[in-house]
């Protein structure tokens, strides 16, 4: 019994680890992925939010599975972004398209990205700031997604009448 339990776990495990060494694709054109995104954003008026790690990053991993596992991140995020992981590893930096955003690894990863539904870089958050304790705060994660969503940059909010 022991032995079959220990093939179980050892199945779950190496699924799991399977699934999450998918997340940031080496051999991805991020170029066609945010021309793609931009298109949708605009289509459906969200923003893009551009996730910068790799599959060898831990925090980058449980940011990720962090906003899966919480139905609010996950509903705020589906109601108000595109996503797109963009990879950077020893196989693919994406240093042209890095470049284009003002060299957002400087922060360290994960870090995230916000370009507007017409591609135009609004945010660059370090998400270090997003870090709780050994994880993610859910209040600073809703906090920064919520201010920068399409819905808080509407100018018609700030207008006085």
């Amino acid at each position: 019994m022991k032995l079959v339990l220990t093939l179980v776990f050892y199945f779950i495990l190496s699924s799991s680890s399977a699934q999450t060494a998918k997340l940031y694709n080496p051999d991805a054109d991020v170029s066609a992925a945010i021309t793609q995104g931009i298109t949708k954003a605009k289509a459906e008026n969200k923003h893009l939010l551009l996730q910068i790690g790799g599959n060898w990053c831990p925090w980058c991993i449980k940011f990720h599975q962090f906003c899966l596992e919480d139905q609010e991140i996950s509903t705020l995020i589906s109601k108000n972004y595109v996503t797109i992981k963009v990879n950077y590893s020893k196989e693919n930096r994406n240093i042209a398209e890095l470049k284009k955003l003002e060299y957002p690894q400087r922060f360290g990863f994960p870090v995230f990205v916000i370009l507007d539904s017409d591609g135009k870089r609004i945010h660059t958050q370090n998400s270090a700031y997003l870090e709780e304790d050994k994880g993610y705060s859910k209040k600073k994660v809703l906090e920064f997604l919520g201010q920068w969503s399409p819905e808080a940059l509407n100018p018609n909010l700030y207008i006085d009448k």
